[in-house]
């Protein structure tokens, strides 16, 4: 079997997806987008094509590394990105090709189902406390909210206790027990996060996300002494290598490598090994589309460490169109008393419609995130 064809696609909302054609009729998709660079994400699949046309398919391993080391340059959110969808691409082939799902592949489930979270709030977190019941009431068990809206590097109480007072009106609507996992989006920097991160510690959180950037890797200890509450990262790193250093910086109790990222199933399953030595929970990052979710079912699949999966059907950022849009088997995404079942179908266990992704990739998209100031005018964290 050999590599003919490598298509990239544009889809809405934001995503970018990968096809790799072989001479045998089977066809891998993937998930290639970095969000807001869709575009040279896409771009640099293509400038790949010379390392995939002619090759089998199969040899995943020699392919990714060839990718990864003989071009000299590596690593960064476009390349490893890029590489992640192909990487999913030819994991899906690969699975159909044997006609099982991709963890099979891998070494073979260790559960049956993977517990899932839901988004609520938006990016100016509002109504959260009615937004957090409907989902309990559709059976999730636990959800995800940003935190603030911007926040200078030392700011005033008031906006500190507008997420104390959001974070209390689900806990007051939900229970005692249900889970809130507060999302500090990189908007927070180190002299206010421990602050925030000490005061939330009453509400008993899941766990609190990205309470500072990754570049100050070195600070996630300090905040993670200041309170009771796992502390969880990943979103923005790349390789091994990148989590090689945040796990041995510590502080961290929960990484998120993201499947469409962080070089795919390859590179991620190499990252929850790596994780679970430290003792360190998984819950891979997945604000994006179905095939990405696709690929982190089957690394949660294989992976002892992994805790919960984020989601992305009914997240803000879906304008236009959503997950499952673009997915023949949706029942295969159902979600039951918060769970999702892990994928039955060959491959990574999602059948794209493929029709709907040329008709979108006709007027591709160009989606940015939005740019934030604060009230003295200077650019602010989004």
């Amino acid at each position: 079997m050999k590599i003919t064809n490598v298509n990239t696609y544009f889809v809405r909302p934001r995503w970018g997806f990968v096809e790799i054609v072989t001479d045998e009729g089977l066809t891998g998709w993937g998930e290639a987008v970095l969000e807001g660079h869709a575009s040279a994400v896409l771009a640099c699949v293509n400038e790949y094509q010379d390392y995939l046309i002619g090759r089998d398919p199969s040899r995943i391993e020699d392919i990714w590394n060839t990718i990864y080391r003989a071009g000299f340059y590596r690593g960064g959110g476009v390349m490893m990105s890029a590489l992640a969808g192909i990487d999913q691409a030819l994991w899906d082939i690969k699975g159909k090709r044997f006609g099982v799902p991709a963890y099979e592949l891998l070494g073979g489930a260790c559960r049956a189902r993977m517990k899932v979270y839901s988004w609520i709030g938006g990016d100016r977190p509002s109504d959260v406390g009615a937004a957090a019941l409907q989902k309990k009431n559709e059976g999730f068990s636990a959800v995800k909210m940003n935190a603030t809206e911007e926040l200078q590097m030392i700011d005033t109480y008031d906006k500190i206790d507008a997420v104390l007072a959001r974070v209390a009106a689900i806990r007051e609507s939900c229970g005692k027990y249900f889970g809130i996992a507060i999302d500090f989006h990189g908007r927070v920097h180190r002299p206010m996060a421990k602050i925030l991160a000490k005061k939330l510690e009453e509400f008993d959180p899941m766990f609190l996300e990205e309470p500072v950037l990754c570049e100050h890797m070195d600070a996630f200890r300090e905040i993670a002494a200041a309170c009771n509450i796992p502390i969880a990262t990943g979103e923005r790193l790349y390789t091994k290598y990148d989590f090689k250093r945040l796990l041995e910086a510590g502080g961290v109790d929960i990484i998120q490598p993201d499947l469409s990222h962080a070089g795919g199933i390859t590179e991620v399953k190499k990252i929850a090994a790596m994780a679970e030595s430290y003792d360190v929970a998984l819950a891979p990052h997945c604000p994006l589309g179905p095939i990405a979710l696709a690929a982190c079912l089957n690394v949660d699949a294989i992976s002892y460490n992994a805790v919960i999966q984020e989601q992305s059907i009914g997240i803000h950022y879906n304008v236009g169109k959503s997950v499952l849009d673009y997915v023949e088997n949706k029942d295969d995404f159902r979600f039951t008393d918060g769970f999702v079942a892990l994928p039955g179908k060959p491959g990574l266990g999602v059948e794209v419609n493929r029709a709907l992704v040329l008709e979108e990739n006709k007027t591709p998209h160009n989606w940015k995130n939005p740019i934030w100031h604060h009230a003295d005018g200077s650019v602010a964290e989004w």
